[in-house]
């Protein structure tokens, strides 16, 4: 028995003809399920009644057809492609073809043709990146992964925050969990002051490409490429590394995967609802999984190296960013202008650059060459533009400060009204960034 192979087409065709042909559908009404005038329809059926199904079938099946290229724009457009073109991908080299060498071929004709010769593969053919594990390293301290995650960390007993977390790649111990309300610079400051104080300064830490560890706006003006967390740690001696993907740092990855399920129900049957008490909790469930989960590294020598008197961390881990003095001895900054007391070393320092100097722990100040120079604040600007820019993992916690102050409006007042002026500065919120900040009169409130 001949298998012949038909298009859905031609298949519904054959069906409503054999209907005709038995006499159960008219030929009006097979005209207008196939598409065809009556004299096309009994064409149809004689080919039926002669030669059987196969007369339905295409008579340019298998031919090629009337509108390819000739095989000479095929073979030339292949040679020029493998001797100029070979890494280039299909589109590329579609547009190179016609632009330099007169020879207009569609891309999509063009892949196909690359396929045939084996010049380029399909994706759906291509093998998948491979992740391939990398071997740990070897000593406690050669190299610490860093990271943040955000979660809901206390369940519905209080707002999401962001637990920052201190992995060693060569035990996988926590070496130093803080919890925070988002990723910040101060934030990273704190936790690595506890990290130094408590184990000593690592080889090298390791990190995704947050905009807190790597400056990564290509057309940055200013600056020497390298963050506020990045120039501490190049105090420091300490190396700051940017994995290239999550795959890459998968010990804390995977750390974090189980401290999501662990630690949650840890802190619920102990009852801990904030970061203050989960902070304070902390140091027992590090010892507890570090028992559970940890290993010894393959050479049990520590890289760690101490801290010695020239690593000043109250100067080191602090925000510092240059600012030139005016003639009239004033600095501005944040929004703000400062007013260097006149001394004898001000004095001198018209048209020179200073350094204005934000601590984790709220103190403010403004030094030159290591001394630290007296000044006034004098906050010219009442009122801030809006549409501030946010990283995406401080855009829950603003969110809170903004909803807390709408709430605190009164009814249809004016956005323009005393109630709504700018958040405070630096100077009245010292260590916190001052976008997103509650208004003055409400941080005035809680400070009384």
């Amino acid at each position: 028995m001949a298998v012949v192979s038909m298009s859905k087409q031609e298949f519904s065709r054959l069906e409503v003809l054999l209907r005709v042909q038995s006499g159960r559908l008219r030929v009006a009404a097979a005209c207008e399920l196939i598409g065809l005038h009556r004299r096309q329809v009994f064409r149809l059926l004689r080919g039926l009644r002669q030669d059987g199904a196969t007369s339905l079938l295409s008579k340019r099946r298998g031919k090629p057809s009337n509108n390819r290229l000739p095989s000479e724009v095929r073979t030339l457009a292949l040679s020029i492609v493998r001797d100029r073109y070979a890494d280039f991908g299909p589109t590329l080299a579609a547009e190179k073809l016609t632009e330099h060498h007169g020879c207009s071929v569609s891309h999509e004709t063009l892949r196909g043709w690359m396929i045939a010769d084996g010049l380029w593969q399909d994706r759906r053919h291509r093998l998948p990146s491979p992740h391939q594990p990398r071997r740990r390293r070897d000593c406690l301290g050669e190299l610490v992964q860093i990271d943040g995650s955000e979660h809901a960390w206390f369940e519905d007993r209080g707002p999401p925050c962001t637990l920052l977390a201190f992995v060693d790649d060569a035990t996988s111990r926590l070496m130093q969990l803080r919890f925070v309300t988002s990723e910040s610079a101060f934030d990273y400051f704190r936790a690595t002051r506890a990290y130094l104080e408590a184990h000593g300064k690592p080889v090298a830490f390791y990190s995704d490409k947050h905009g807190i560890f790597r400056v990564n706006r290509k057309e940055a003006a200013g600056g020497d490429g390298v963050t506020q967390f990045g120039r501490a740690l190049l105090a420091l001696n300490i190396d700051i590394i940017c994995a290239n993907s999550p795959q890459a740092k998968g010990r804390i990855e995977r750390a974090f995967g189980t401290l999501q399920d662990r630690m949650v129900k840890e802190l619920r049957l102990a009852g801990v609802s904030s970061m203050a008490a989960a902070n304070a909790w902390l140091p027992g469930f590090i010892t507890a999984y570090n028992t559970r989960f940890g290993r010894d590294p393959a050479n049990a020598k520590d890289l760690h190296r101490p801290l010695t008197q020239a690593d000043d961390l109250d100067e080191i881990l602090a925000w510092r960013e240059e600012r030139t003095v005016t003639r009239n001895l004033t600095v501005h900054y944040d929004r703000m202008m400062l007013l260097l007391d006149p001394t004898s070393l001000a004095r001198g320092l018209a048209r020179k650059k200073v350094e204005v100097v934000n601590y984790p722990d709220g103190r403010f100040a403004v030094q030159f060459n290591g001394a630290t120079l007296g000044f006034k604040v004098f906050d010219k600007i009442q009122t801030v533009q809006p549409g501030a820019i946010v990283d995406n993992k401080r855009l829950s916690a603003v969110l809170e400060q903004v909803k807390a102050q709408q709430a605190a409006y009164p009814a249809r007042q004016p956005r323009g009204h005393v109630a709504r002026q700018r958040p405070p500065n630096n100077i009245e919120a010292p260590g916190l960034p001052s976008k997103g900040r509650a208004p003055r009169h409400g941080a005035a409130a809680a400070s009384a």
